[in-house]
């Protein structure tokens, strides 16, 4: 390989590196709220396991004695093994018990799946060419099944015409990192096992932008002052509900004594600062909820 297209070859490397470091970085606020919640609520561990398994094969595919000079595949897959294990251990923390069971298995399939591979590729194989094409394979299965996974996403969009659940910067990481490292692999020597998925993840990712400018509509006035008489905080603590409002009526409540009690709130709070559009009700329930995600 040339000097220049070696030079050309690493710093597309560090920058892709630099790109999925900031993709596996992106759930970060999802394990902030669960660890302040102390609750994995409605969300699923099966991705975080997934992607584990996805880095393991990638970081193997990188190793010396399967494709050598690959240490950039290496780097950033470790980066993502530690990542996506501390987000599985916060999950198996602060998951349910069905939910923890479900992933501690999903996890023990990974890990026996990935041992027998690894088994495989040093006692059977003993050619570089044949290491990596069996790897590669596996590599190729894998990674463009992750970068299909959008596709529901996309459906999503399609059918309600809105874009609030394909963010517009995931979608354009998601984008240029396919496309960074479609590129690393025609640089030097050509590698088919990077280019296959990475390829169909930048062409995944342009119609996720095609998706996102055909349905994005900026927010109307009529949207923005109903989103004003929405309530503002709701905050679930130990059986007791505090709701700000900025509505002059009671929330509804098929309990009548709940529905004495809001009423009573409202007519002193009426009868302290006469015609108000904002008031302050606690309503005492026994079942009180985390609002769901």
């Amino acid at each position: 390989m040339g000097g220049a297209a070696q030079i050309a070859r690493t710093v597309v490397g560090v920058a892709g590196n630099v790109i999925s470091f900031g993709l596996f970085l992106s759930p970060m606020p999802t394990f902030v709220k669960i660890f302040r919640k102390k609750s994995t609520e409605q969300y699923s561990g099966v991705p975080y396991v997934c992607t584990l398994l996805n880095c393991l094969l990638w970081a193997l595919y990188g190793m010396p004695f399967v494709t050598p000079h690959s240490t950039l595949v290496i780097t950033i897959n470790g980066c993502g093994i530690l990542i996506e294990s501390a987000y599985i251990l916060v999950y198996l923390i602060y998951g349910t018990k069905e939910t923890k069971m479900k992933v501690l298995k999903m996890l023990a399939v990974v890990i026996i799946f990935f041992g027998a591979v690894v088994a495989l590729v040093l006692s059977l194989v003993h050619v570089h060419k044949k290491r990596r094409t069996i790897v590669g394979a596996l590599c190729v299965v894998f990674g463009t099944m992750m970068y299909a996974s959008p596709l529901s996403v996309m459906k999503l969009v399609i059918t309600t015409k809105s874009v609030e659940y394909m963010p517009f910067l995931l979608s354009l990481a998601s984008f240029v990192n396919g496309l960074i490292w479609t590129s690393y692999a025609f640089l030097g020597r050509l590698d088919v096992f990077i280019i296959v998925p990475n390829g169909i993840g930048s062409l995944l990712g342009a119609l996720q932008l095609v998706i996102y400018f055909i349905y994005y509509k900026k927010p109307t006035e009529e949207e923005g002052t109903k989103v004003q008489d929405t309530p503002t905080s709701i905050y679930p603590i130990k059986g007791s509900v505090n709701l700000e409002l900025g509505i002059s009526k009671p929330p509804p409540t098929t309990n009548p004594r709940q529905a004495q009690i809001a009423h009573a709130g409202i007519g002193r709070n009426e009868a302290a600062n006469g015609s108000s559009n904002s008031i302050n009700v606690v309503v005492e329930r026994a079942d009180v909820q985390s609002p769901q995600h």
